[in-house]
């Protein structure tokens, strides 16, 4: 491994740990040469993954368009940073243990919807709006009467 500071190729290992849940290890590393200390993560490589887009273009998984599209639903809510982070992990553990070469937005998205449903309300319906772009007022509270028929039914289960 290359120091970032100096370029040197002799680097050595000082200390290794799991990280992101055992999904990677985090390995401490010191430069023999200009005696620096960095940090390396070393994570199983995955297959690359194509998004089938709506116009059918096709692009490389990109996990942060996932990760914005929630930060962008869960803004100025009460939901911790941790929690998000979960969210994104948890779809995209979903998506690659499909072990598919191309994936359809369209999955994505749903999948998407369901775990943000159980994250926090506004966030959902915040989601939805853009995801299935709401054409009227008539659609959006289509969706809404959805969601609010479903919490009935869970809290008349939980009676």
């Amino acid at each position: 491994m290359k120091c970032p500071f100096c370029s040197s190729e002799n680097t050595r290992v000082i200390d290794s740990r799991p990280a992101d849940d055992n999904n990677s290890i985090r390995r401490r590393r010191l430069c023999d040469e200009c005696n620096k200390r960095f940090t390396t993560y070393e994570k199983v490589e995955t297959i690359p993954l194509i998004v089938i887009k709506k116009d059918n273009n096709r692009e490389q998984y990109d996990r942060s368009k996932i990760e914005s599209g929630v930060l962008r639903a869960c803004h100025k809510r009460p939901v911790p940073a941790a929690q998000i982070s979960k969210l994104v992990d948890d779809v995209e553990s979903e998506i690659f243990s499909r072990e598919e070469k191309e994936i359809s937005s369209d999955v994505i998205g749903e999948i998407l919807m369901d775990k943000i449903k159980d994250l926090d309300a506004v966030a959902y319906v915040r989601f939805a709006s853009v995801y299935r772009e709401f054409k009227d007022v008539n659609t959006f509270m289509n969706e809404l009467k959805k969601m609010l028929d479903k919490d009935k039914e869970g809290s008349q289960k939980n009676s």
